[in-house]
């Protein structure tokens, strides 16, 4: 095992995001203020000297990925295991619409982690898989991985890699578009992982 540290990097905002709908595996764009996020986090980013970058998928964060890859030369793996939340019927609707259809199923799908959206994911299926993708890093030789991937699976995967009991997982907030956080490896303690920084990021 040589993986010691973690960096989950949020993609940057997307033209959902400006526009407030539920993105889920909908393969939505950046924006170009999203693509300035990006490329404004590189110098922080490259601080953590990662020997992988691993992103999703999704254009989103595939795109936000590459900025950092093309200005470092960081290799680039993508792993559709680090795809967001599938959210079924919810993808491409705004929160307001998805209330008013499903009165009070948003509040319990943000505050219960075993719960999913009609034909969607549980933020603890989601932590599964983004625990198989980091797994497969431990058998590779990298010390430091940056992944670039969404806010729902980095809220999850941090919950599930601390070992938090899954209904304190609602306790952890959102992470912002470009923002990351960071968990290293114990090297004294039963746990597997502790928790650096929380929702980094450049603003302005």
């Amino acid at each position: 095992m040589t993986l010691r540290r973690l960096v989950l990097w949020r993609h940057g905002e997307t033209d959902y995001n400006a526009s407030g709908r539920m993105q889920g595996h909908i393969d939505s764009s950046l924006t170009e203020v999203g693509w300035n996020q990006a490329r404004f986090a590189v110098t922080a980013l490259a601080r953590f000297s990662p020997d992988l970058v691993v992103a999703s998928d999704l254009r989103r964060a595939t795109d936000t990925a590459t900025v950092f890859t093309e200005a470092t030369g960081v290799p680039l793996r993508v792993d559709k295991r680090l795809r967001e939340t599938f959210l079924g019927v919810w993808q491409g609707k705004k929160g307001a619409d998805i209330d008013a259809a499903w009165p009070g199923d948003r509040r319990l799908w943000q505050t219960d982690a075993t719960w999913a959206p009609p034909g969607g994911e549980a933020r603890v299926e989601v932590a599964a898989r983004a625990r198989e993708a980091v797994a497969a890093l431990d058998e590779g030789e990298q010390e430091t991985a940056l992944l670039a991937t969404h806010g729902g699976l980095i809220v999850a995967l941090t919950a599930s890699l601390l070992e938090l009991p899954v209904t304190s997982w609602a306790l952890l907030g959102g992470i912002g578009n470009c923002h990351w956080t960071v968990l290293e490896r114990r090297t004294s303690s039963g746990l597997a992982w502790r928790l650096i920084t929380y929702n980094a990021g450049i603003t302005g």
